[in-house]
């Protein structure tokens, strides 16, 4: 496959990168339902994805980046409506009918598609003990952060809950698709590669929300303040700031890895709400975020140790080169 190249960051970088991601997303769902409590859902993704794209755009040309390169516009397209088309778009819709938390427990169940639909990594993925272990573990610990209000959404009997089920499921196997295809296929530049995702997703919003008729009756002045500040969040920090983390790291670290961000953000929705809106925890709660933590620590470590015995292997072999080296030279060594 093209695009297959292992890339080298520092660790500051990527540490900085994975807490962007962790914290920043787990914020946005929180700010989605925010904005469409007075905003169509469509409408919202196109304004979102084309305003973000458009000042990547512009930082673009300030850098002189190449912008028209078509073999790098087009994995970005397929990329960007996989992943920000329908698999954002899928929660943005989603979250007008499911409680934010509960959307959070679907959308937990990204990694698990990650590890399925990598294929050049399936054995690897499976073969690795403490990788399926946190993802089971992960996912486990999702259900026990949200399992009290679970009775509540089933008990209702509503279609509409389990028609937004299906759709936040979907989307969170497109999501896994598009970033695999974004990791495997995307060329050069990611701050190109993420302005064309966006610009591709935003764009692709709008027949949709015509088709929709969200925006007939719509009224602007009764949208309040309170809900365009949620759109510029989302702009700046979800989009601008975490999803070209997010892109870049699906670059530079393994995916499985870079897909934990589904266990931890709704750990971080969980403790803004303790901090900023007064709620509190439950002893099954705090159970849930300690599960949620050992799974991704477990998931990291199976890295960590996968990459510190490649790198030993590396060093052996540079050093048995090196010994051969020196010997050639000294005479004691015959080709």
């Amino acid at each position: 496959m093209a695009g297959i190249v292992k890339k080298e960051a520092s660790t500051a970088m990527v540490v900085l990168a994975f807490a962007t991601v962790y914290i920043v997303w787990g914020s946005t769902y929180f700010f989605i339902q925010r904005a469409i409590q007075h905003l169509p859902p469509l409408f919202l993704g196109a304004i979102r994805f084309i305003a973000a794209g458009a000042l990547l755009m512009i930082w673009c040309i300030i850098r002189k980046e190449n912008l028209w390169d078509w073999k790098q516009i087009k994995p970005a397209i397929i990329s960007g409506l996989l992943l920000l088309f329908i698999g954002n778009g899928a929660l943005i819709v989603a979250e007008k009918t499911l409680p934010s938390s509960f959307a959070a427990i679907l959308i937990s169940s990204a990694p698990i598609w990650f590890v399925l639909l990598d294929r050049p990594k399936l054995k690897e993925n499976l073969s690795n003990r403490s990788t399926v272990m946190g993802l089971v573990i992960g996912f486990t610990g999702v259900i026990l952060l949200f399992g009290q209000s679970l009775p509540a959404l089933f008990s209702s009997g509503h279609s509409a809950e389990i028609v937004a089920m299906i759709i936040l499921i979907i989307g969170s196997i497109s999501w896994a698709g598009g970033s695999l295809y974004s990791k495997y296929f995307a060329k050069g530049s990611t701050t190109v590669n993420t302005t064309w995702q966006m610009m591709a997703a935003g764009i692709a919003f709008i027949p949709f929300s015509l088709l929709a008729k969200e925006t007939k009756g719509f009224n602007w002045h009764s949208v309040p303040v309170e809900s365009w500040l949620s759109v510029l969040y989302l702009v700046t920090m979800g989009s601008l700031a975490g999803y070209s983390a997010y892109v870049w790291l699906l670059k530079v670290r393994p995916a499985t890895q870079v897909s934990t961000y589904a266990y931890v953000n709704p750990v971080v929705a969980v403790m803004l709400g303790v901090f900023f809106a007064g709620e509190h925890l439950t002893s099954m709660q705090v159970t849930g975020l300690v599960v949620i933590l050992t799974s991704v620590l477990l998931i990291n470590l199976a890295k960590y140790r996968k990459e510190k015995e490649e790198k030993r292997k590396i060093q052996e072999q540079q050093n048995t080169s090196t010994e051969f080296a020196a010997k050639l030279l000294k005479g004691k060594a015959t080709l």
